[in-house]
């Protein structure tokens, strides 16, 4: 559906519900929020919903019947059209169930949107961009063979010697301001690709950074003014501490560093009267095909790496102190140094022999523990296709619907992909727009899962296992967006 500008100023609402879970026993440390934002320009009335949720659909609390029957209360109670609405996850990872029970779901989010509608205000509207690259990092290792490993807590990191580069990330924080007349702040949008999976000490339920950040914003704004983050294109993007054992998972200080980076972009932008322009198209998408011939693959690596493995007659209590004593001191592993000289000076090669039978045995131990490393991550990658396997088989349709919606609010644009979209084609996106500011709301709408590129697929990445999509799917979406985008 394509709606044009014409008259009026734009006016807008704010109003978020808790949607936080009431289990019984459920650990809560912050709670989480349905935030809606209402925007009017007197022709076009949109609605854009930030949720402190995993996804829209399919994986997590909020069940795929959500959208449309939220959309459904929207389009008849409030007369805005279902497809001017817009529900993005922050994609925050959940130690148990986070959410609130599936109908309560329902109604508190259309709840914050009500009550959003019945407190418009006339509004100036401008965009910005800010910084932060500190805080997460591309989990696709490159490895020297050319293929990818993911950090991931299911499978241990790959040995240091093996790894030749980090992936692309996107460190822009894209920012809209939206600004009283009397130009104090209203409201503030800000989107940025990030993968919200530290949580907090215990693990309770948390809204993750993106909570942190957006309270810090709120606060250091006051007035009431309300930061709604948008989740951008994260698949591949992990927090730089991720696997630090040195510390306890707090995910608080890299979000009070996400916040004030953001806030740093906010008072750098200027506002000004702004009209609304919408497109919502639904493409479809195919399911990939070559699932059995990817397990297949990994078997035939399975058993290659199993016959590979060597005798040892080390274990972990024998391995690891002579280890470390070889590691300390390599040139004089087994004694003081002048006992190496000495028995240099009489011929006797005693020491110099154990030596070298030790580092044998070390170094065979060592293969042997990276090659268990190899086949645990073999094996997850298994057990995840065989299960996408047999939902592809259960499919009735070869292709999956996938709705693309563009929202230009003044020179900004926002555009949407309902699924967990790599980093690269976000960027792929937002440099083939003619708009200064583009931004990609992913995690919105729906939830097909991982959306790869396609010189992904051979690469042996986390997300192009867990991936439903054929690699077709990137020229259409990307095709689709621009499309969308050029008509806004």
């Amino acid at each position: 559906m394509n709606s044009n500008n014409s008259g009026g100023s734009l006016r807008a609402g704010v109003a978020k519900s808790d949607i936080t879970t009431s289990q019984e026993g459920a650990l809560i440390n912050d709670p989480l929020y349905a935030k809606a934002l209402v925007l009017d320009d007197g022709t076009n009335k949109v609605v854009i919903i930030a949720m402190d949720a995993l996804a829209i659909g399919v994986i997590g609390d909020i069940k795929e019947d959500f959208l449309p029957k939220l959309r459904s209360r929207i389009e008849q109670e409030l007369q805005i059209p279902g497809c001017h609405v817009l529900v993005n996850a922050s994609h925050t990872h959940p130690p148990g169930r986070l959410l609130c029970d599936d109908d309560e779901q329902v109604d508190r989010t259309f709840d914050a949107v009500r009550r959003a509608l019945q407190n418009m205000t006339e509004v100036k509207v401008g965009s910005g961009v800010g910084y932060e690259d500190r805080i997460m990092i591309n989990r696709n290792l490159t490895l020297k063979n050319g293929k990818h490993w993911s950090i991931r807590y299911a499978n241990p990191c790959p040995p240091d010697e093996e790894v030749a580069a980090v992936g692309p990330t996107d460190p822009d924080i894209g920012v809209i301001r939206i600004d009283r007349m009397d130009g104090q702040p209203f409201a503030v949008l800000y989107n940025f690709a990030c993968h919200p999976l530290i949580g907090v000490p215990q693990r309770a339920v948390t809204a993750n950074y993106p909570g942190f950040a957006s309270k810090v914003i709120e606060e250091t704004l006051g007035n009431d003014a309300m930061a709604l983050f948008l989740q951008g294109a994260a698949g591949d993007v992990i927090e730089v501490l991720f696997k630090d054992v040195n510390r306890s998972r707090d995910s608080e200080p890299i979000g009070t560093m996400l916040g004030i980076s953001t806030l740093n972009a906010i008072r750098d932008i200027e506002t000004k009267d702004a009209k609304l322009s919408i497109i919502s198209e639904t493409i479809m998408l195919p399911r990939r095909t070559d699932i059995p011939q990817r397990i297949e693959a990994l078997l035939e690596e399975q058993t290659r790496l199993l016959e590979s493995l060597r005798t040892t007659c080390l274990n972990i209590k024998t391995f690891l102190p002579l280890y470390i004593k070889y590691a300390l001191n390599p040139e004089y592993p087994s004694d003081y140094s002048y006992r190496y000289l000495q028995a240099e000076k009489i011929g006797d090669d005693a020491l110099t022999t154990l030596d070298t039978e030790n580092r044998n045995n070390l170094n065979k131990y060592l293969e042997n523990i990276h090659t268990m490393e190899r086949l645990t991550r073999i094996q997850e990658n298994i057990v995840t296709l065989n299960f996408h396997k047999a939902m592809n088989d259960k499919a009735d349709n070869a292709m999956m619907p996938a709705e693309v919606i563009g929202i230009k609010i003044g020179d900004c644009v926002l555009i949407s992909a309902p699924a967990e979209v790599l980093v690269e084609v976000g960027l792929n996106v937002k440099k083939a727009s003619p708009y200064k500011h583009t931004f990609m709301a992913a995690y919105s709408n729906g939830f097909l899962d991982y959306a790869p590129p396609v010189a992904q697929y051979d690469k042996g990445g986390y997300e192009v296992v867990e991936c439903h999509l054929g690699p077709e799917w990137q020229q259409l979406y990307e095709e689709k967006a621009d499309e969308i985008i050029r008509k806004l």
